[in-house]
C-alpha cells in the first residue's frame, strides 16, 4: 500500500501507508518485547481520528527556484541527516490552519524580498517559523527566528499576516543565530529576549476543563485529544487519595498536577525550565487553584535536599531521554507509595524501570497512542512499592 502523504522523504511519519489499526498493534508488539520482563503490556489506546492532531508546527526557510528559475523562498524540514530542505505545503497530521498561516507566511517572504537565513553563511533573515495552536480556544501564536538580531520588514510582514490571517493571537520574534539542532534560540545564551511583535506572546489552551498558558518555549504535549486521555490514565493509576501529597516531576507548565490537583491535599511541582515555572504558576492562579506549589530545580535534589516532604504520590514525565540515575536513587531513598511513569520513550523507561524495581512492584503497563503515523508511542506504568497494599 502506497502512502498518502507527498512528503515521506521528510520522515516525520513512517506508517502512513500502514492501516491505523495494523499500527496500533505493531506498536503493541514492539512494546511487549521491551517491557513484558516487568508485566502486562496492555494493547495501546488509539485515537478516533489519527489525523491532523499535532497543535504545534515547525518549519525551516531556505531559498530556491521555481519553475522560471526565479528565486523564491521555501518552508520545510531537513532531510534526514543533511542540511537540505525538504518544501512542505501539507501535512497528515498537523494542524489544517497552523498549515494555512505556514503557506502564507513563506508566499509573504517571497514576496516582500525577506531572505532566509543561512546559518554556514550567517547571511539572509528568516531562519525558522513555530506555530502553536490553542486546540479549545481557536488561537495561534506564530514565533518569527531570525538568524540576527535584525529583522528587516518585520512591520509590514506583521501587518500583512494579520490581514490573511486574522485568527492569529500573537506572533513572537526570537533569535537563533547558533549552529543547533534547536528551532527557537536560547534568550540567555543569544543575549536577546524575545520581543512581542504583536498580542500577548501566550496563547491559551484548555485541557482537562482547565484553561494553561503556553508560551513559545514552553513544553505543553502536541496531541491535545490524545493528552486528555493520557493525563486521565495517569490521574485514574495514580489512585489519588485525599489526603495525598503528589509530587509532578518534570512538571513543565503543571498541565499533569493541577489536573491532578481536586484529587489530593496538594500538588508540589517541580521543573528546571524557568519559563514552564513561571507559566505553572500563572495557570494554577488563573484557574483558582490554591493547593499546588511550583518550584525550579532538579526533582531528584528537590527531594533529597526537603526531607520534610515525602510525598505519597510522585508523577514523573520526564523528556524522551528518560530519568537520571540520581533522580531515580532519590525516588529510590525517599520511598513514595506509588510512582506513576509517563514516557514517550520506551527504550528509557525500560532502561530506568530497572533501577525503579529494585523498590517497586510494575502494577500496570497502559500504552496511549499520541503519535499515530508515526512509531512513537506513550506509555503510563503505575509502581507500588513491595511492602504496601
Amino acid at each position: 500500500m502506497s502512502s498518502p502523504c507527498p512528503h515521506t522523504a521528510c520522515g516525520g511519519c513512517s506508517m502512513t501507508a500502514i492501516p491505523y489499526e495494523q499500527q496500533l498493534a505493531e506498536k503493541h508488539r514492539k512494546l511487549k518485547q521491551l517491557l513484558s520482563a516487568y508485566g502486562e503490556v496492555l494493547p495501546p489506546i488509539g485515537m478516533e481520528d489519527p489525523y491532523h492532531y499535532r497543535n504545534k508546527i515547525t518549519r525551516t526557510f531556505a531559498a530556491a527556484r521555481d519553475e522560471k528559475k526565479r528565486p523564491i523562498t521555501v518552508s520545510g524540514t531537513y532531510a534526514a541527516e543533511t542540511r537540505r530542505v525538504i518544501p512542505i505545503d501539507s501535512c497528515l497530521i498537523e494542524d489544517p490552519g497552523a498549515q494555512r498561516i505556514m503557506n502564507t507566511l513563506t508566499a509573504l517572504c517571497t514576496k516582500m524580498k525577506i531572505p532566509p537565513y543561512d546559518v554556514r553563511t550567517k547571511n539572509g533573515v528568516l531562519r525558522h517559523a513555530q506555530i502553536r495552536v490553542g486546540a479549545a480556544t481557536g488561537e495561534y501564536l506564530l514565533t518569527l527566528v531570525t538568524g540576527t538580531p535584525q529583522f528587516p520588514g518585520r512591520g509590514n510582514l506583521v501587518t500583512a499576516l494579520r490581514k490573511e490571517h486574522p485568527e492569529i493571537t500573537s506572533i513572537v520574534h526570537n533569535v537563533n543565530g547558533f549552529d543547533t539542532g534547536m528551532i527557537l534560540g536560547d534568550e540567555k545564551r543569544s543575549g536577546h529576549e524575545n520581543r512581542v511583535l504583536f498580542g500577548s506572546g501566550a496563547i491559551r489552551d484548555t485541557l482537562c476543563g482547565l484553561s494553561f498558558r503556553i508560551s513559545p518555549q514552553s513544553f505543553y504535549q502536541v496531541n491535545p485529544r490524545g493528552t486528555e486521555i493520557l493525563y486521565k490514565t495517569a490521574i485514574a493509576l495514580a489512585d489519588l487519595r485525599p489526603t495525598d501529597t503528589l509530587l509532578d516531576a518534570y512538571c513543565g507548565i503543571g498541565t499533569i498536577g493541577l489536573s491532578a490537583s481536586s484529587h489530593c491535599r496538594r500538588v508540589i511541582g517541580v521543573e528546571l525550565n524557568p519559563d514552564a515555572v513561571r507559566d505553572a504558576i500563572a495557570n494554577a492562579k488563573h484557574n483558582k487553584i490554591t493547593n499546588a506549589r511550583f518550584y525550579r530545580g532538579d526533582a531528584g535534589k528537590f527531594m533529597l535536599e526537603n526531607p520534610d516532604l515525602t510525598p505519597d504520590v510522585l508523577i514523573m514525565d520526564p523528556p524522551r531521554g528518560g530519568s537520571d540515575l540520581p533522580f531515580l536513587n532519590a525516588v529510590c531513598r525517599r520511598k513514595p507509595n506509588r510512582v506513576v511513569y509517563v514516557s514517550c520513550g520506551p527504550d528509557t523507561l525500560a532502561r530506568d524501570l530497572k533501577t525503579l524495581t529494585k523498590e517497586y512492584r510494575v502494577d500496570t503497563i497502559q500504552p496511549v497512542d499520541m503519535f499515530p503515523m508515526t512509531e512513537h508511542c506513550e506509555c503510563v506504568v503505575r509502581l507500588s512499592r513491595y511492602n504496601s497494599k
